[in-house]
């Protein structure tokens, strides 16, 4: 059995749901990209939620604004986001960190023009929940707590929970959008998003060995130790890996170094919106809001899981 099969992580439930979001009864763990119907406007809409967390993060971060003065009509009256601020960046990271944001309000614009859109939810970006975020991913306290706004490196490993978990919900989304205009959509949104998270790894990578001050430990620990929480609260198996890994888990089982996270045949890894909701609300269970989203996502399929609680 490889390290990949042998980590899977077994669930004991099956959601039923109702109305045209069904979810069908089952056995074993809730992983099935088939438990959900939607359409493709309802699986446009859920993106839209992790392209409004990344563009108020990377605004903010580089600019120390977000989209309520970049580009106001996108947050729909929504509310503005919890603990943001402008982040102490190098130059070279701050501009590629501005581009990004930027990045973020054309993916905004394009899914709304699309697909129609929804009140920004109430998203929490502060220092306190990363904070939060890292002590459960380290396994214990970080004293002092983690601030991804106090330098280039806490902000990048910061960066590191956003960009590919929108990647890997287009790879999960796509096979099921009917309409070529939504495929193609989706399709363009994942380049970038995936552009943009191997454009992070990479800088991550280059300062693998580095200690994040004043912690005890490397990059490449938080990377290892944040892809692991990831994992678990996802509870569909390994799709996520930090920068370093063992070779087994290497491309072709030959390399260490892991720059472009990849299944054994360096495809990306997909996950289902269950998955997801369970990873950015960080509470492993995708009818429970917490993390980024305080009060859940918006959106049909996010506001059906809600309503399972």
């Amino acid at each position: 059995m490889s390290i990949r099969s042998a980590l899977v992580l077994p669930l004991a439930f099956c959601l039923v749901g109702i109305s045209e979001l069904l979810l069908c009864s089952g056995h074993a763990a809730n992983c099935d990209p088939n438990l959900i119907k939607a359409n493709d406007q309802d699986r446009l809409q859920f993106a839209l939620n992790l392209e409004m967390l990344e563009a108020e993060y990377f605004l903010n971060g580089a600019l120390g604004k977000g989209l309520d003065e970049i580009s106001p009509e996108l947050a729909l009256g929504g509310p503005p986001p919890i603990g943001a601020q402008k982040a102490n960046l190098d130059p070279l990271v701050r501009c590629i960190i501005e581009e990004f944001g930027y990045q973020e309000v054309g993916h905004v614009r394009s899914i709304i023009r699309e697909a129609g859109g929804f009140p920004r939810p109430l998203l929490d970006i502060s220092s306190q929940n990363f904070a939060n975020l890292m002590d459960r991913a380290v396994g214990f306290k970080l004293i002092p707590p983690f601030d991804p706004y106090a330098d280039t490196k806490k902000f990048l490993l910061a960066a590191y929970t956003m960009p590919y978990v929108g990647e890997n919900g287009y790879v999960g989304t796509i096979p099921y959008l009917k309409n070529m205009t939504s495929r193609r959509l989706a399709a363009s949104l994942l380049g970038v998003e995936a552009g943009q998270d191997a454009v992070i790894r990479d800088h991550l990578y280059q300062r693998a060995f580095e200690k994040v001050e004043p912690y005890n430990l490397t990059v490449a620990d938080f990377t290892n130790r944040i892809s692991k929480l990831r994992n678990e609260l996802g509870m569909c198996g390994i799709k996520d890996e930090g920068v370093i890994v063992p070779e087994e888990l290497g491309a072709e089982n030959r390399t260490s170094s892991n720059i472009i996270s990849a299944d054994p045949n360096s495809l990306a890894y997909a996950r289902t919106p269950q998955e997801i909701l369970r990873i950015v609300y960080a509470s492993g269970n995708e009818s429970l809001p917490g993390g980024f989203y305080p009060e859940g996502a918006n959106g049909r399929i996010a506001r059906h899981f809600l309503k399972l609680d």
